[in-house]
């Protein structure tokens, strides 16, 4: 993971997926541990697990504007 380049795409009306080297950190500043090379950070604002994307999406009928 240390030294890949960033990438971050858009999942149309879901998660955006971040690949690549890339500290995640709370808005206090504590940093959020990575677990997997690739994330999927939540758009809707509806998931359990905020940070990251737990599939509420699709049940919410969340839509990428």
């Amino acid at each position: 993971m240390p030294g890949d380049p960033v990438r971050i795409t858009a999942c149309p009306d879901g998660p955006l997926l971040v690949r690549g080297d890339v500290d995640l950190v709370a808005d206090d500043g504590t940093p959020i541990p990575r677990r997997r090379r690739t994330i999927a950070l939540c758009r809707c604002g509806v998931s359990a697990i905020k940070p990251f994307c737990d599939g509420t999406h699709k049940a919410v009928g969340f839509r990428a504007d």
